[in-house]
């Protein structure tokens, strides 16, 4: 029975494992949109999830339990100056995985992982309309009727 025990195998040895979610959560976190493979991904939200989550404490502490995962300064640097911030009033949901398909040479389920754009801190302002005057500028069309009328 597997009482408590989580997390997925992938066939992997653990320390294959671990260095390679070590790695794909460096690179969401650095690049924010990856592709990998389903199964890969929906594991990789758990520790993505736990980095940002250490990111919103954002404590010396944090920080540290972060290096041990992460083991690029800059991408920490990333994770505690930008992507905690952008998510603090967010509670879950960091990532969002896009299904696009089988991979060719063995029809495994592929997928982007992508982290969320908040809805208040990451969406841009809609473009301004056009301005009125290129809209009142008359044509010689409207010009002629306007002087018949007179």
């Amino acid at each position: 029975m597997r009482h408590g025990v989580s997390g997925r195998k992938l066939n992997m040895t653990t320390s294959r494992r671990l260095a390679v979610f070590r790695n794909m959560v460096t690179s969401l976190l650095e690049h924010e949109r990856i592709f990998t493979t389903v199964p890969r991904a929906k594991e990789l939200r758990r520790w993505s999830d736990w980095m940002i989550t250490l990111a919103k404490r954002g404590d010396l502490h944090a920080r540290r339990q972060a290096f041990t995962v992460i083991r690029d300064k800059g991408t920490v640097h990333k994770l505690f100056t930008e992507l905690g911030p952008r998510y603090q009033n967010r509670q879950g949901g960091y990532t969002r995985l896009v299904k696009v398909g089988f991979r060719r040479g063995d029809a495994s389920p592929m997928c982007i992982v992508e982290l969320v754009v908040d809805a208040v801190a990451g969406k841009k302002k809609a473009p301004a309309p056009a301005p009125k005057e290129a809209a009142e500028t008359t044509t010689p069309a409207t010009e002629q009727t306007a002087e018949a009328a007179e």
